[in-house]
């Protein structure tokens, strides 16, 4: 859900203001169509590398972080028991009582690792093939959404209309995934709706504005 987020929401911001700057500067629909296609395009694989180096890192910090744990948990075991009783205090629980689940994760040293990894750490083992699927999902979500505001543009209108229907598409699109988002996050859904759609317009004014103004 979280690259479906990234990938949806800069498809759906970055080439309506693409469109909307080309639309203020006076520009054929081809031109928009052309330009937009080209950074639908290399945004989608820019955003879908990062979403695979990202995921990489990740798994790559998980892995030094689970060696390391069991490192120390042969090489300095006293340390490690202290770590252990010190989570269990954090909840409350007192010495007697967290030494006996301290004594029996001892006796395990593959949960007693999983245990401090996700306790003290607060890290979870990473899905296998976790890097290639964030970046698919990002880049695939980042195409759909670059598509829906450039779409008007690919009709014989003029490049005035289009813009005026990419508008009107785009923010619906707009809304509708912001609330989407919004029931999914546990936010209100309403004002994810109006936060979503009051970006992606900003960033179009402004990129409209401004070409408006240059040529």
């Amino acid at each position: 859900m979280r690259d479906l987020v990234i990938g949806m929401s800069d498809g759906l911001t970055v080439p309506f203001a693409l469109a909307a700057g080309l639309s203020g500067a006076a520009v054929s629909t081809r031109i928009v169509v052309t330009a937009g296609l080209a950074e639908i395009a290399a945004g989608s694989i820019a955003m879908g590398l990062g979403g695979y180096l990202a995921a990489r890192s990740d798994a790559e910090h998980y892995a030094s972080e689970l060696a390391r744990e069991e490192r120390e948990i042969i090489e300095r075991p006293d340390d490690e028991r202290r770590e252990v009783a010190e989570v269990f205090e954090q909840y409350g629980m007192t010495n007697a009582e967290g030494n006996a689940i301290v004594a029996a994760l001892a006796q395990r040293p593959v949960a007693w690792r999983d245990f401090m990894m996700r306790f003290e750490l607060g890290l979870e083992a990473p899905e296998p093939g976790r890097a290639l699927a964030s970046a698919g999902t990002i880049a695939g979500a980042y195409i759909v959404g670059g598509l829906i505001p450039l779409a008007p543009y690919f009709g014989s209108v003029p490049v005035a209309t289009a813009l005026r229907i990419s508008i009107l598409v785009t923010g619906v699109a707009l809304l509708a995934f912001g609330f989407v988002k919004g029931k999914f996050s546990g936010a209100p859904p309403l004002r994810s709706a109006l936060q979503t759609a009051v970006i992606g317009g900003v960033a179009a004014c402004a990129a409209f504005l401004i070409a408006r103004a240059i040529s």
